[in-house]
């Protein structure tokens, strides 16, 4: 992983969207903190696309795709995709908060099944890892289950394999995050989640921009992220699961968490600056 201060302003100045993960990549300690705000407020007033790729669920998500200056939050690891459609109130002129939008990758009868397959997982994991809970969000989860590992259980290294173990011998794709181990039915994941909320929301191809994009993130479930895209960065607590991980990111920040995001989107625009004088 090279320092962020090493990646070159020509590759800069060509980024025009963001990419990035939430827990512990935009928050700190669960929460986002102003400097992380500020930055994602000054990356969309820039004109660029801003979309968060999570492994957290939709009631999660709901109030941050409300009140955070993003395109989307694309939830649940690419399943659905929240957005919130504001406007410019006709009659006062004033800035009106519009209607959530969720779209699927599956359908609703495919939903309805996976969700019930889940929950007889969720109850088997349960009864054969000891010392094993869902996550605290699991109520707001549509498409996928969590394990709590390191947000307010902790799990041994031992004990998440077997959780991984359990999800994948039941055909889930099975996934661990900085905080939580999550499993579903589906071919879906962040890459195919950003691919597909580009194409829907944006319509534009991913695939056709790479070199056009930046993605940000923290831990094992970027691995896919931090390969696909040229432009990846790690912020510094990615180095918590460097032995872990399959693929490192090409950059690194100074800074964890949300400061680490910052630095990222200052990068990003500190060179549209020497771009447009």
């Amino acid at each position: 992983m090279l320092n962020l201060n090493a990646w070159p302003l020509a590759a800069r100045q060509r980024i025009t969207g963001v990419l990035t993960d939430i827990d512990d990549t935009l928050t700190t300690d669960g929460a986002i903190t102003a400097d992380a705000l500020a930055a994602l407020a000054d990356l969309k007033a820039a004109g660029l696309p801003v979309m968060a790729i999570t492994g957290r669920p939709v009631g999660w998500s709901e109030p941050f795709a409300r009140d955070w200056p993003v395109d989307a939050i694309v939830a649940e690891n690419g399943a659905v995709a929240l957005t919130f459609q504001h406007q410019i109130g006709l009659q006062t002129n004033e800035y009106v908060r519009g209607q959530l939008s969720k779209r699927y990758q599956q359908s609703a009868p495919v939903r309805r099944e996976n969700f019930s397959r889940m929950q007889q997982l969720a109850a088997r994991v349960l009864r054969e890892v000891p010392g094993t809970q869902l996550a605290r969000d699991s109520a707001g989860r549509e498409t996928d289950m969590a394990i709590d590992h390191s947000e307010f259980a902790h799990l041994s290294d031992a004990q998440i394999a077997a959780v991984v173990a359990l999800m994948t011998g039941e055909g889930m794709q099975a996934t661990v995050s900085s905080i939580h181990i999550n499993g579903w039915y589906g071919s879906h994941n962040k890459l195919e989640g950003a691919r597909w909320a580009v194409r829907e929301l944006l319509q534009r191809d991913l695939d056709l921009e790479m070199a056009h994009w930046v993605f940000i993130g923290d831990s094992t479930n970027d691995a896919l992220m931090f390969q696909a895209f040229e432009h990846s960065v790690g912020v510094a607590n990615v180095r918590r699961f460097e032995t872990q991980l399959t693929q490192l990111p090409r950059y690194i920040t100074q800074g964890e968490r949300g400061a680490g995001f910052a630095e990222v989107a200052r990068a990003v625009l500190d060179a549209r600056m020497v771009d447009a004088s």
